[in-house]
């Protein structure tokens, strides 16, 4: 390939990536209303949630309802991990992705002998399940009162306690995600996972192990939400239920839906 098929290569597969970014970066130079610059941290949260719902349900096919007890257990594992263990808001941040992952991939594989209908309501009691120990295990968690004082991130002398601070770090690591997820589905792995989306039985006769690119898809996705928990706990510096629980897993699915479940941009647009 040519340098000049290389630059056609990159600017058809991050040409719109890059004018995402592009727009992300001027925007607070023409809206800096604290309020608005505040809702686009939020959207950028929840870009980084949508992402994930839109590789399982969009290319995999898999219906999951409990993206939001991933998301309350990065928040809480990243809580607990800088006030109760005083540790590093980044290895907190760690901790949390890593968790999330592990319980994903315990769980994933007796939620996914379950197909259609059932899978849903299964994923849906996750989340309710992780709603009500949140809730309950106040030891850990505070229950309904929280756990206040998460410290905020800082990165040397810089702490990113002002929203225009947290808007690039965190718009920075939702086009990390975003940029992730586009590889990922132009890769061998994306071409299976809509293979198993459009037949699951047709991909398994040409040897393809389904129930492990599931797994691996579903874990990817709960790791993504583990990072956007962690990453509002840093933002408001407090953590409590009531952010995690129905009302948040099924405002996701709408997001998903809208923006378009089939394309990794739905996510932002959603």
């Amino acid at each position: 390939m040519g340098s000049r098929g290389v630059v056609r290569y990159l600017v058809d597969r991050y040409g719109q990536l890059g004018l995402f970014a592009l727009f992300v970066g001027l925007l607070p130079i023409f809206v800096q209303s604290p309020y608005w610059l505040s809702t686009m941290i939020f959207v950028a949260l929840f870009t980084i949630l949508t992402v994930g719902l839109c590789l399982l349900m969009g290319y995999a096919g898999q219906v999951s309802l409990g993206q939001n007890a991933f998301y309350g257990l990065g928040a809480y594992a990243s809580a607990v991990a800088t006030t109760r263990l005083g540790l590093s808001p980044w290895l907190g941040i760690l901790i949390s992705m890593t968790l999330t992952g592990v319980v994903a991939a315990l769980l994933a594989k007796p939620v996914f002998r379950l197909r259609g209908q059932f899978l849903a309501m299964a994923t849906l009691g996750l989340g309710v399940i992780f709603y009500i120990m949140f809730n309950e295990a106040t030891a850990l968690t505070g229950g309904p009162s929280g756990i206040a004082g998460v410290p905020y991130l800082s990165l040397g002398g810089l702490v990113f306690d002002q929203d225009i601070e947290y808007y690039y770090l965190v718009w920075g690591v939702a086009a990390a995600t975003l940029l992730v997820s586009l590889n990922l589905v132009n890769s061998r792995l994306g071409r299976a996972l809509r293979a198993i989306h459009d037949s699951e039985i047709a991909t398994q006769t040409m040897g393809v192990d389904t129930a492990r690119l599931k797994t691996q898809i579903f874990v990817i996705s709960c790791v993504f939400a583990g990072l956007a928990g962690s990453l509002y706990a840093h933002y408001v510096t407090f953590v409590n239920p009531s952010p995690f629980g129905l009302q948040t897993s099924l405002m996701l699915l709408v997001m998903a839906a809208i923006g378009g479940m089939g394309t990794v941009w739905g996510a932002p647009f959603g």
